[in-house]
């Protein structure tokens, strides 16, 4: 029997990955509806909610308020930089609202978010999927979706747009501070070029990307989390697998919710 040809052999490993990726996206979508399917159920248990957003929430408002330092006095210099030589140093608030309102608020909260939320849900549930707590639970007539997954999942879409909010706040004070210390900027002009360019809808879209963020995030560390096997070597691989899962979810829903919301 002859060996196949490379070109062959390419086909058959499109084919191969493509069916692999059609069952990924089947199976995550089951996965997302058995846990909507659970929010009134979960909903009734308003205790785990207030864990899972102490835990998720208000332990990561340290990280992510160092973050928006950092956002908000990359931007201005950004600003500055680019438009420094042809817009008046009034309008940097502008320029700086803009950006950090729409792009780096949420998308850069998020990805910061998704290294801490991400992965402690996937090594969390995985922990439990190894040790058979989760089959113990099954065995209880506990249903994981509601005790576990879904408390999460709501957690999560809730406190990472509060999440954002801060970082927001954070990261334009800290922008107006880099621009009257060192720019020689006052804080009144720098509020009114915000001011200028400022719209409702720009509020509207970081809280609908930092919702959907949420969502995704959550939902790639419970999937791989719940989905875990091959004992402690398999929590750190499919740990590893919801970080980088959820980051490009963030970066392809960012992208389809920039050309819906803007359009």
């Amino acid at each position: 029997m002859s060996k196949p040809n490379p070109i062959d052999r390419i086909a058959v490993s499109f084919g191969s990955s493509a069916r692999e990726a059609v069952e990924l996206v089947g199976s995550i979508f089951v996965f997302y509806v058995k846990m909507l399917r659970a929010i009134p159920a979960s909903l009734r248990r308003f205790h785990l909610l207030t864990e899972q957003m102490m835990i998720l929430g208000v332990q990561t408002i340290p990280i992510v308020l160092l973050t928006s330092v950092f956002i908000g006095v990359i931007s201005a210099w950004q600003v500055q930089y680019i438009f420094g030589d042809a817009v008046p140093l009034t309008y940097l608030g502008a320029g700086v609202g803009k950006a950090v309102f729409t792009e780096l608020g949420p998308v850069l909260t998020a990805l910061v978010v998704t290294g801490r939320i991400g992965a402690k849900l996937a090594a969390e549930l995985g922990t439990m999927r190894v040790t058979e707590q989760v089959d113990a639970m099954v065995c209880l007539s506990l249903d994981p979706y509601t005790y576990l997954l879904t408390p999460r999942l709501i957690a999560s879409c809730v406190m990472v747009p509060v999440l954002t909010t801060f970082a927001v706040a954070l990261a334009i004070i800290s922008a107006q501070v880099v621009a009257e210390v060192a720019l020689g900027l006052s804080s009144a002009a720098f509020y009114k070029g915000v001011r200028l360019l400022f719209k409702t809808q720009d509020v509207m879209i970081c809280l609908v990307k930092a919702f959907v963020f949420g969502m995704v995030i959550s939902l790639s560390g419970c999937y791989y989390g719940f989905h875990t096997k091959g004992g402690a070597v398999g929590v750190g691989a499919y740990t590893k697998k919801a970080v980088v899962a959820a980051m490009i979810m963030v970066l392809v829903s960012n992208m389809i919710l920039v050309n819906v919301l803007l359009s």
